[in-house]
């Protein structure tokens, strides 16, 4: 009868425990695709999952951070959502490609589309939305994103609570991008460039005093064949002119 009643509080706790790690990370995420490398390009998904039992998510926006703003921001088409992409005016313009950026992306919005019955993320489901962003800062390990899930019963979640290093982690937890290392290699940084650049010239140099040290090596080597041509010829002439 013990070991029943063991077992059957064993399996209670057990099923605690999991009940309460699915809802702790049941809330809106963003991962690359990847690497989000600092200074390039990444594609990101940002997951939403359906925490209700009895209503669809019909809405989902995300505030982009202003802190470090991100000059080119492309959504990819989802069936069954419309995309809205808001842009912002910068108090300081950024540049990118030798140009300058007056405005970025502040904000991009999905919102389901189709009958009330089948439309949106349902329950027990997850959506994932697709973006191309960039160009991703240098001076930075992180991007938090603000995000904002709206049900069909008008119930509003707001994931904008910044989880902090060595903190728990909060109720609402907002969306953390996490950046690498900028990418080297031969799409590597313009340090790196202008090194190899220098070791090219630094080989074209060495390659053109060696070719020039090789012609001289040769001319003198022909003047030598004629001086000594000249000489033998000249020794003959004087023979003769003994002889006779």
């Amino acid at each position: 009868m013990n070991v029943s009643r063991i077992a059957l509080a064993g399996g209670v706790a057990a099923s605690t425990v999991l009940i309460l790690a699915g809802t702790a990370s049941a809330h809106v995420s963003v991962q690359p695709q990847g690497e989000a490398a600092k200074g390039g390009y990444a594609t990101v998904n940002f997951k939403v999952p359906n925490e209700r039992d009895n209503a669809a998510t019909t809405k989902v926006e995300v505030n982009f951070p202003t802190d470090h703003p991100l000059a080119s921001v492309m959504p990819q088409a989802v069936p069954g959502w419309d995309i809205a992409v808001t842009k912002s005016k910068l108090a300081k313009p950024l540049e990118m490609h030798g140009q300058k950026i007056n405005e970025a992306v502040s904000k991009v919005t999905w919102t389901a589309t189709g009958d009330k019955d089948e439309r949106g993320i349902r329950p027990g489901d997850f959506q994932q939305f697709p973006l191309s962003i960039g160009q991703l800062p240098e001076d930075a390990d992180q991007l938090v994103f603000k995000a904002i899930q709206t049900y069909d019963n008008k119930e509003v979640v707001r994931w904008i609570e910044e989880p902090k290093e060595g903190a728990a982690e909060p109720e609402s937890p907002a969306p953390v991008l996490a950046l690498t290392a900028p990418a080297t290699g031969e799409h590597g940084s313009a340090a790196d460039a202008k090194s190899a650049g220098a070791e090219a010239d630094k080989k074209t140099t060495v390659a053109s005093a060696a070719s020039s040290s090789d012609t001289t090596a040769r001319v003198l080597g022909i003047v030598g064949i004629v001086i000594g041509v000249a000489g033998v010829a000249f020794g003959v002439l004087a023979g003769r002119r003994r002889a006779a």
